[in-house]
């Protein structure tokens, strides 16, 4: 598969790394309703024979704008690039997302960044997109603006669930923070994941007979803290089942920041400092405290139980 090319910025671009038919949006999980975005300018990208590409920001302007909210994000930078480059996406513009970029009114962004930058001939937003200093661009406005300055403009209706729910980031947010991985990962298209270096710990797992690969959940949006069947994928592509708690572990005096600490089924191998991703399958159960290591340890093994009847049936 080819690898997609990561361009920050958009000024003095080469001529290859311009003329593409790109997405624009914040993307945020590229869910499917994301994913339709990408397919329209996918469509306008083999009509030009043009380069397929998306554009992005960073930090994304949730963060930028109100810097004050609780973390949120879906995925990291990494994983972003990798569900685009699934999608067929050959050029990912970063945009970084600071004063000039948002001093400019929605007609400067079209001419300078869209039109005289990137030199995009076709440019596809959702429905719902808003661009420009004081989101004073839409849709209707863009339209206008590929009129005028020559690149084409398709605008990608709602994705919902049959039900009159649309997909949405958000929503995705709300079902993990509501313990429903499997939500997320309709909406998502694929179960939502958690991707960090293995931190160094107690290890007091390991001395309980379930040693853990402990993730800080860092900018990730919170799920429902409790116990998870999970798969987690290993740096040479390995993917192992488990079982893991997110949460701050309050039998043990808890700990400061919420963790993901999970125990992958029949591996002993040493993943410090190794970069893992795990997806979340299913909820079994809330975190809670329990009044003794032992009462704990029983119910991790139970829990475990579960996780390999629901991810391993044959086992």
């Amino acid at each position: 598969m080819k690898r997609i090319r990561v361009i920050r910025g958009w000024k003095t671009l080469p001529a290859e790394d311009r003329g593409a038919a790109v997405a624009m949006g914040s993307f945020d999980g590229v869910h499917r309703g994301h994913q339709k975005v990408i397919a329209l300018a996918a469509q306008a990208a083999g009509r030009l024979n043009a380069p397929l590409g998306v554009i992005t920001f960073d930090p994304h302007p949730r963060v930028y704008f109100r810097p004050e909210e609780p973390a949120f994000r879906l995925m990291k930078t990494d994983q972003q690039a990798r569900a685009l480059e699934a999608l067929g996406v050959d050029i990912l513009y970063v945009l970084p997302l600071g004063p000039e970029l948002a001093e400019m009114t929605d007609r400067e962004f079209a001419r300078e960044v869209l039109h005289e930058g990137l030199g995009a001939r076709h440019v596809a937003v959702g429905f719902d997109n808003s661009f420009g200093k004081g989101r004073t661009g839409s849709p209707a406005t863009m339209r206008a603006y590929g009129e005028e300055m020559g690149f084409g403009v398709s605008v990608a209706e709602p994705v919902g669930d049959g039900e009159g729910r649309k997909f949405s980031s958000t929503d995705v947010r709300d079902a993990l923070r509501d313990g429903r991985p499997d939500l997320a990962a309709e909406i998502l298209g694929r179960p939502f994941a958690i991707e960090g270096p293995v931190q160094r710990g107690r290890q007091l797992g390991r001395k309980l007979g379930f040693p853990t690969a402990n993730v800080d959940l860092a900018d990730y949006v919170t799920p429902r803290f409790g116990v998870y069947a999970t798969r987690t994928r290993l740096p040479d592509g390995r993917e192992i089942p488990g079982v893991a708690n997110i949460g701050v572990n309050p039998t043990v005096d808890g700990i400061t920041r919420p963790l993901l600490e999970v125990w992958l089924f029949d591996f002993d191998e040493d993943l410090y400092d190794q970069v893992i991703e795990t997806d979340l399958i299913a909820f079994l159960r809330p975190e809670e405290k329990f009044p003794s290591l032992e009462v704990m340890t029983k119910q991790v093994m139970a829990d475990a139980k579960a996780a390999r009847d629901l991810l391993m049936p044959e086992f």
